[in-house]
């Protein structure tokens, strides 16, 4: 049975920053998608990005050469936010998400065009992707999410009733009660205003359904 520690009947108030590239925030937000069938949860998705948190770090080449692909992906979510309005950010995220992760797909190519075709999208937003016209807006999305938990964290950042922190990093995504009882465990720690960090190397994968 799910602790319950937050209750199950409020209308719990959640934003959600995601890099459409990295595979731990699409299994964390599968996972949210999990606890929304449960509870009453409202959801705003926010873009972020990997490319711009690390634009002024120390990294290896190998990591960085996977920026420049992952920036098409948030600048045309960025993009498509502001030409379609904020109820887009998600279904998009969800149609480039399913074709990058279980899909598989590393062809930005590939993967924007069917997205876009799939939610009746216009195929020329494509030109977003390589395009800075909406990277204020994007940079500002980002910022917002990363002035909230730090500058030592990645994606995702999740706020809850303003209380926010980076993750979970999971895999897979738990089902059911056991998506529950994690929800509440880690809300509950993330009110303890005293609460920084909590962290064990990871020994898998992203595990896809």
């Amino acid at each position: 049975m799910s602790t319950e520690l937050s209750d199950p009947t409020a209308t719990t108030h959640v934003d959600f920053w995601f890099d459409p590239s990295c595979p731990w925030a699409w299994m964390t937000s599968r996972w949210v998608d999990e606890v929304a069938k449960h509870r009453d949860l409202d959801v705003t998705w926010h873009i972020m990005s990997l490319a711009v948190l690390n634009e002024d770090k120390d990294v290896s080449e190998s990591y960085r050469a996977f920026f420049p692909r992952a920036l098409r992906y948030t600048r045309l979510v960025a993009a498509v936010r502001e030409l379609e309005g904020q109820e887009i950010v998600k279904p998009l995220y969800d149609a480039l998400g399913i074709r990058i992760h279980p899909g598989g797909s590393k062809n930005p190519d590939e993967v924007i065009p069917a997205a876009l075709a799939e939610l009746g999208l216009p195929v020329e937003y494509l030109r977003y992707a390589d395009s800075d016209e909406y990277d204020e807006p994007m940079r500002a999305s980002h910022f917002d999410g990363i002035s909230r938990v730090g500058q030592e964290v990645g994606t995702p950042v999740i706020s809850v009733d303003g209380v926010a922190f980076f993750g979970p990093v999971i895999s897979p995504a738990p089902k059911g009660e056991q998506a529950l009882d994690l929800w509440d465990a880690i809300v509950a720690v993330a009110r303890y205003d005293g609460f920084f960090e909590l962290k064990r190397t990871r020994t898998r994968e992203p595990i896809f359904d």
